[in-house]
């Protein structure tokens, strides 16, 4: 494919993202993903209920772009976080952009209530836009309209609500595409911050990863240069090759060529859309997780497959914090990461990224 001239400039000033406004805006092994985010966090809430039975409230600066402040109260301890937010793209070597993305520090939409609600998500597209565009616009009002939590934090009743989310949304993209005769797809990763609680949901080869210090002291500094980040990865790809997903295809009835693909043509086994494969094991199924927030916890990396086909997730972890240091900016941080795996790693596939930073 011929290398395309990018539309962005070298420099930070002029690396444009996009952000939306309001509502329309190296494979990894299976493992308990929830254990592996949440373990270390039961034990800093009894380790931090013990030292800090009163916390004191910094005042926090609201971005006008994508902050918000959090006040989340129990009988014995009050945490205030901060959530910093943005995105940045490339189209990198192919012609056309197919990813789209969602950055909504506020995402009570018409139902506000007294749980914080912050919604991030990148769909990555494929055989076209079409069903990345639809679900950027449709799934988290179809997750809203589902249930999900707007007053106490129910992780049961949030976790059902995405679940049935991505359900509708993929029942009523599939009705639009056979009135529309085509044919695109697209694979998700979304993030939902509720209160102190993320809950994070894919479907696809899209990656969310955590990153979180390692500090014995209880706490972790983006500005601390000793303090280490371990990358935890919060989502499962979904490829056809794996035995899992090959096993449910082919007791639907599909099959899973020599080269690892859906009937010997798609590579991931979930997505939107993709209305031919649907009778034969496809499935928009996401696999959902949730962890508590804690001091140690310092940033989530969203990222379509084009930027973890040339960044690890300790990689991109160790690479971001870096930029935060420098820069104490999560839209500069953003901007660099996509320009480093684009113009220095020269990745070839669109890429996109989403970076949500706490700030305790």
């Amino acid at each position: 494919m011929a290398h395309q001239k990018r539309e962005a400039n070298s420099t930070d000033e002029y690396w444009t993202s996009k952000r939306l406004k309001g509502a329309a805006t190296s494979i990894e092994k299976d493992y308990n993903v929830e254990a592996a985010a949440s373990q270390e966090t039961n034990a800093e809430k009894r380790e931090t209920s013990q030292k800090e039975s009163t916390m004191p409230v910094d005042p926090c600066m609201l971005d006008e772009k994508a902050t918000m402040i959090s006040k989340v109260s129990s009988q014995q301890d009050m945490i205030v976080t901060c959530v910093e937010a943005d995105a940045a793209e490339d189209k990198g070597c192919r012609h056309t952009m197919e990813d789209t993305w969602v950055v909504l520090p506020d995402a009570s939409m018409e139902s506000p209530g007294n749980l914080r609600c912050a919604h991030f998500a990148i769909y990555d597209g494929h055989g076209g836009r079409l069903a990345a565009e639809y679900a950027q616009t449709h799934l988290h009002q179809n997750v809203i309209a589902a249930g999900l939590p707007r007053e106490l934090m129910d992780v049961k009743v949030a976790k059902k609500a995405i679940i049935e989310g991505f359900r509708k949304t993929d029942e009523s993209l599939l009705q639009e595409s056979t009135r529309g005769n085509w044919q695109d797809g697209a694979t998700a990763v979304c993030v939902w911050v509720l209160g102190q609680t993320v809950v994070v949901a894919n479907a696809g080869d899209a990656k969310a990863v955590l990153a979180r210090s390692t500090s014995t002291d209880g706490e972790g500094s983006l500005v601390d240069t000793k303090s280490l980040m371990k990358a935890i990865v919060l989502t499962r790809e979904h490829k056809a090759i794996f035995p899992q997903e090959r096993s449910r295809i082919q007791k639907a009835g599909g099959s899973v060529g020599p080269n690892g693909r859906l009937q010997g043509r798609i590579e991931v086994s979930r997505a939107f859309g993709d209305r031919h494969f649907k009778k034969v094991g496809l499935i928009a199924t996401p696999d959902v997780h949730s962890f508590e927030v804690t001091k140690k916890d310092n940033f989530i990396i969203l990222g379509c497959d084009g930027l973890w086909g040339v960044f690890g997730p300790s990689d991109a972890v160790e690479f971001v914090q870096k930029q935060l240091k420098e820069t104490s900016s999560a839209t500069l941080a953003v901007r660099r990461l996509v320009k480093e795996a684009v113009r220095e790693r020269r990745c070839k596939d669109n890429c996109t990224a989403v970076l949500i930073v706490f700030k305790h």
